[in-house]
């Protein structure tokens, strides 16, 4: 049996797997300013208990990055992406189990270890199933899956805690990741030159076979950490995230708490409007790829098409969060321009995050891809750890300094990216 566009058919369940990955996550997110009593937790207290909660989520979240990263290259997407969402749907069904903060803080790093695992492991797929031009466009179908999980989540989670209880929500969720597993063990048998239902057109397509300016690999040897540290190109991809990525996380955390405290919204209302911002995400993440594939089919270079993209991007996010630091005090009367403000901050992150995502593909190969991008996905990590605990202490009085600290970090990831590179990628291919 052949199936055309079976490269499709990948990264739609990748893509879907990525939904279930944030409507987990989120899940705490959106139900603790409304449990967290049941804890013995003072609402003085509240915002540092979720900010203890999401840090210990995020130090394993950093470690698991690059230790997935690692297992992906070296046992392959189908089996490394099945480990993982087996992990984490076992461990967000513990969350229902949680009696204590402690138990609470001990089920998070479980699912952080565990979660880290889908982004090498979509972006190795991505560069194993897409040919450089197509690459921005799927990565930008599974990031919006990111976005998708938000979008969904909040009157998810909303309707099944109002029905049921917050246990019940935890261990309802989980059972989303086992169904998953079902479709991506049977259609995601093995990589493109071995898979049995791939046609000659796709699998020439994918190898670029025939173009005047395919990418010939001459070197496949998987590098050490300590190897990969020695391009520029690493340490661009390494600085950006650690800056860029803790804008996303401000929002993912902090934004059921705004609109409570902000708007004095109940859960329902927050899954109401939350959803909102997270649509416009995942708009921004689809933009964001067919901007760089258009301009690659035009004939700009890869690197720099997705560079381009990333500049577009941050120009939104700073629009964004500047107009919301002007407004603030309008906005507490006016939460349609609250929304528009925060939806076009996170289109512009999406608009640009799929394309940094996409650069250690354009960088390296093989079995360097998954472990560039998990040490990527260590240092956004890092970096978020590092604004999260920041934010109980600069929201005290309000919330301006928060979204203050988002348009700064916007500028300096776009530095990195930008100034942090090498001119030439011949350190890792050759082109033709």
């Amino acid at each position: 049996m052949k199936v055309k566009g079976l490269r499709w058919w990948i990264i739609g369940l990748i893509g879907i797997a990525t939904v279930i990955n944030y409507i987990d996550r989120s899940a705490i997110n959106y139900m603790w300013p409304y449990i967290y009593k049941e804890f013995g937790i003072a609402e003085a207290d509240n915002k540092n208990a979720l900010a203890l909660i999401t840090t210990f989520f995020m130090v394993a979240y950093a470690i698991g990055q690059s230790v997935t990263g690692k297992m992906m290259d070296a046992i392959g997407t189908r089996l490394g992406m099945a480990v993982s969402i087996v992990g984490w749907s076992i461990s967000i069904a513990l969350h229902a189990l949680a009696r204590s903060l402690m138990s609470f803080n001990i089920f998070r790093v479980m699912l952080g270890v565990s979660e880290a695992g889908n982004w090498p492991g979509a972006t190795k797929s991505n560069g194993e199933w897409f040919p450089p031009k197509e690459r921005a466009i799927a990565q930008g179908i599974f990031g919006a899956g990111a976005s998708l999980g938000s979008v969904v989540a909040a009157p998810v989670i909303a309707a099944i805690y109002l029905a049921f209880g917050w246990r019940a929500t935890f261990a309802g969720i989980a059972v989303l990741g086992i169904v998953w597993l079902i479709p991506w063990l049977i259609i995601n048998k093995a990589t493109p030159d071995k898979h049995p239902w791939i046609t000659k057109e796709e699998l020439d397509h994918i190898q670029n076979k025939g173009l005047e300016k395919a990418v010939i690999v001459t070197e496949e040897k998987p590098y050490t950490w300590k190897q990969l540290l020695q391009f520029k190109n690493t340490w661009g991809i390494i600085a950006s995230r650690f800056f860029i990525d803790p804008v996303w996380w401000m929002f993912l955390t902090w934004l059921p708490t705004f609109l409570k405290e902000q708007f004095n919204f109940d859960l329902k209302q927050v899954g109401a409007f939350a959803w909102l911002p997270y649509l416009f995400a995942a708009i921004g993440g689809l933009a964001g790829g067919f901007f760089s594939s258009w301009q690659i089919k035009k004939g700009i270079p890869a690197v720099k098409a997705r560079k381009n993209a990333i500049t577009i991007g941050c120009v939104i996010m700073l629009a964004g969060l500047v107009g919301i630091v002007i407004y603030l005090d309008q906005l507490k009367d006016n939460t349609d321009l609250a929304l528009t403000l925060i939806s076009a901050t996170l289109f512009g992150f999406q608009f640009l995050i799929n394309n940094i995502q996409t650069l250690p593909s354009d960088y390296f190969h093989g079995k360097n891809v998954g472990t560039v991008s998990g040490m990527g996905g260590t240092a956004a990590v890092l970096g978020t750890i590092v604004i999260t605990n920041l934010v109980p202490v600069i929201t005290k009085t309000g919330y301006n300094s928060f979204f203050v600290l988002g348009a700064l970090l916007v500028p300096a990831a776009w530095l990195c990216i930008t100034f942090i590179s090498s001119k030439k990628i011949t350190e890792h291919k050759t082109i033709a």
